[in-house]
Formats: structure tokens, C-alpha cells, sequence
């Protein structure tokens, strides 16, 4: 299937690991020039050896509108006009908020800046830009956790929630300019984050109670995901490789779920 994205330029925030770097890699083998935007030190050399010589890597704080708005003009001048965005820059609070009262108040702000205000500064900085061109698509990955409510970490699941509502929004206001938003939503996915979660939990438990990374995420698994078996990063990105191409050109506003079957909508 030709997805029409061979020589666009794409921009995938949190590309230096997990979800992000395999939606840069998709990309990329779909013809892509691709700017990898993150805090990681070393995203210039994860591009590099990822990517290729077609695409840049970016220190780029996502909270600092600012610092969006200079990484956005230099991977113009570098790469090109940017046709797509992949929004993958996330935290978790990193503390278990079941009950919610485990969390202070003051665990929130920075969850809340990154997740919500990140997407606002991606949006805000790379709509005009798209919409002057009459041409773009922008992905939000969300998560399962904006949709239920998970107790887990209840910044990161409000944030989620956010992230959903507020693509919503920008699909309406920008299809009148051919800008497509659209939302994927990861179930259990075996990242960094994935990783944070379990270790918060973890160290919440007595000592007969806790369990190994892959023992707690298995068990999770056979509770909530039908299919039974984790979400790779891999699976993500190929459906966002499909909401960016030419062959949805009637799809935004949707918010899509690649959970194995965990949420589901009657």
C-alpha cells in the first residue's frame, strides 16, 4: 500500500525512545524526512543511527513554548516545510495514585505542563504553518488511561483525557484548512513510562507482594486485554504512519485505540 509520504517532512516529539522513536522509524521506512524532538542528550545520535542522514535530532523542552517555536523553525530550514506531527512527548507523575490522596497537589503541575501544555505548544507553533499550506496531519498519543479514568497515576490519566478532548477541538477548527487530528491510544506498551508505572506501584507494596516487571505486567495483561499479550511500540506506529498518509484522507477527529481489544465502546 503507497502511503503518499515519500519527501514529507514529519516531527515526532518524545522521538528518541520508545513510542516516538518507533513512529520516527516508521516514517522513515515510508519515504519520510523525519526531526526527532526531545530532552534526551543524546537525540542527534539517535536520529543519526536510527533515522538516517534524512533526519535531525532536536533538544527540544516541550514545556517551553519558546524552545518549540526555535526547534520548529530549524527543522524547517534543515529538512523542509513540516507536513506531519506525532506528538509522543509524556511523564507520568512517577508516585502510585491509588488512592489519589497518595499524590499531593503539587505532584501535578509538571505532569500537566508536558502533556497538556506540550501538545498545546506543538499545536499552537505548527498549525499556521500547516494551515497556510492547506496541508498536514497531526497524531496525539494518548492512552486507555484518558478514556477510563485509570487510578494508576491519576495526573498522567487526567492529562490523557485532555490530550483526546483538545485533538478534537484543533480537528474541527483546522479541517476547513485540510489539517487532519487524529488521536491513538495505547493500551500496555513496553516503554520507559510502562516501566515507571510498575516501579511506582512496586514500591508500594509489602514485600510479599511484589512482583518482577514481567510478572505484574502479564498478570495486567490476562485482566484488561483480550488479545492477551503486550501492545509493541512497532503496532502504535503503524497505525500512525496510516493516520498520516494519503489513504486516511477522511479520518480526523477520531480517537483511535490500539489496546488489544482493553476499551472498548457498545
Amino acid at each position: 500500500m503507497d502511503l503518499e509520504l515519500i519527501g514529507h517532512v514529519a516531527v515526532i516529539t518524545g522521538g528518541a525512545s520508545g513510542i516516538g522513536l518507533a513512529c520516527a522509524r516508521a516514517l522513515v521506512r515510508e519515504g519520510c524526512r523525519v526531526a526527532l524532538w526531545d530532552l534526551a542528550e543524546n537525540v542527534a545520535a539517535i536520529a543519526a543511527a536510527e533515522c538516517g542522514p534524512n533526519s535531525i535530532g532536536l533538544r527540544v523542552n516541550v514545556a517551553d513554548y519558546g524552545a518549540v517555536g526555535a526547534a520548529a523553525d530549524e527543522t524547517e530550514a534543515t529538512l523542509g516545510p513540516v507536513s506531519h506531527l506525532v506528538h509522543a512527548a509524556a511523564m507520568g507523575s512517577g508516585k502510585f495514585g491509588f488512592p489519589f490522596t497518595n499524590l499531593l497537589p503539587a505532584d501535578w503541575p509538571r505532569v500537566l505542563e508536558v502533556n497538556i501544555m506540550g501538545m498545546v505548544h506543538a499545536a499552537q507553533t505548527l498549525a499556521p504553518r500547516m494551515s497556510g499550506r492547506k496541508q498536514g496531519t497531526m497524531v496525539f498519543i494518548a492512552s486507555v488511561a484518558g478514556q477510563i479514568g485509570s487510578q494508576t497515576d491519576p495526573p498522567y490519566s487526567a492529562s490523557k483525557a485532555a490530550n483526546i478532548n483538545f485533538a478534537q477541538c484543533l480537528a474541527k477548527d483546522l479541517a476547513k484548512d485540510n489539517v487532519r487530528v487524529n488521536t491513538v491510544n495505547p493500551g500496555m506498551v513496553r516503554t520507559p513510562l510502562n516501566q515507571n508505572v510498575w516501579r511506582a506501584w512496586n514500591q508500594q507494596q509489602p514485600a510479599a507482594q511484589q512482583r518482577s516487571y514481567d510478572a505484574w505486567a502479564q498478570e495486567k495483561i490476562r485482566a484488561v486485554a483480550p488479545l492477551g499479550r503486550w501492545q509493541e511500540p512497532e503496532e502504535i506506529a503503524d497505525m500512525v504512519a496510516f493516520l498520516s498518509s494519503a489513504r486516511s484522507a477522511q479520518v480526523t477527529g477520531q480517537t483511535i485505540n490500539v489496546d488489544g481489544g482493553q476499551v472498548m465502546h457498545w
